[in-house]
């Protein structure tokens, strides 16, 4: 009797272990449990207003928080690196294809950088903002942690502070002095003093320019009035004896090829008459040699008469009386 009342708080005991281990492990679950993975990302610069606890968001989304935040000297090269390890929660992502691949290699290959950013300006606070940058490279730092290592970029402060450092302030200082100091000579000078005076001359100048322009313009402006009104009176005269012109040019033109026309006929009969076996050339050529002739004849009786005036009574000498 005494065992069955011990028998039953045991076997309740172990009952209700069994019952709170699958209400844990619903709740891990239920949390992301397994699905977290530790990552860690090296910072040059300050990480001040960055606290264990910060959150690690990807685009503006929470998929993770900080979890340790360490700092390492080299003593070899004298510089300090900021190394910040995280929980990357992959359950606030929904990974879609190959699920077979390890999610944050992935998105490393992608691009994904960290960076530092201001959750509030008034307080100062940190966290790492995650962002895609596929054209940064990815800068990996050797260091001794056995985590994935997500590689940092610079914020644009960061830049800008770096830019302001590499600037050389006391050769900045020396070329303003040497700048006002070319100025201050300029401005002493004989030639920049008697500018004003020569200012003054020039628009005295252009007064009187302006003023006889004025003039000018004034005197030629009826003048120009009428000539633009006579030529106006001129081209309407054009306008309306030009179709007339016109005419008279054509009727011109016609009369003008009609000669042409007569004189190529004419051509034509002269080239008939004096082609070489013209019968009017032929006779034209008998009648010049009988001409000749003749006028061998009267210049042989000019000379008989010279020679023998009385011929004309009594015959020529050794002929017939």
């Amino acid at each position: 009797m005494s065992e069955k009342p011990h028998t039953v708080a045991i076997g309740a005991f172990v009952l209700g272990a069994i019952l709170i281990a699958i209400a844990t492990m619903l709740l891990l679950m239920g949390s992301g449990f397994g699905t977290k993975e530790t990552v860690v990302m090296v910072f040059d610069g300050s990480v001040k207003g960055l606290s264990v606890g910060a959150p690690l968001a990807l685009r503006g989304v929470k998929v993770g928080e900080v979890t340790d935040i360490d700092l390492v000297l080299d003593s070899d090269t004298a510089s300090a690196t900021m190394i910040v390890e995280a929980n990357f929660n992959k359950n606030n992502i929904r990974q879609e294809g190959d699920t077979d691949v390890n999610l944050t290699e992935e998105l490393i290959k992608s691009g994904l950088r960290a960076q530092l950013n201001t959750q509030s300006l008034l307080t100062g606070l940190l966290y790492i903002e995650l962002d895609f940058h596929p054209k940064t490279a990815a800068h990996l730092v050797k260091i001794n942690s056995p985590y994935l290592q997500i590689p940092t970029i610079e914020t644009d402060l960061e830049r800008f502070t770096k830019t302001l450092q590499n600037i050389d302030f006391s050769k900045l200082n020396k070329q303003v002095e040497n700048i006002s100091s070319s100025i201050d000579s300029l401005v002493s000078s004989k030639d920049f003093q008697a500018l004003p005076a020569g200012m003054n001359t020039t628009l005295t100048s252009l007064r009187e320019l302006s003023t006889q322009l004025q003039g000018q313009l004034a005197t030629s402006g009826p003048k120009l009035d009428i000539l633009l009104d006579e030529t106006s009176v001129t081209v309407n005269n054009v306008n309306k004896d030009l179709p007339q012109l016109s005419a008279l040019v054509e009727s011109n033109l016609a009369a003008l090829n009609a000669a042409i026309l007569t004189f190529q006929h004419g051509m034509t009969g002269i080239d008939a008459l004096v082609s070489p076996d013209s019968a009017v050339l032929y006779r034209l050529n008998n009648a010049l040699a009988e001409m000749t002739r003749a006028g061998r004849s009267l210049q042989s009786l000019a000379s008989t008469l010279e020679e023998q005036p009385e011929s004309v009574i009594i015959g020529k000498r050794g002929g017939k009386k």
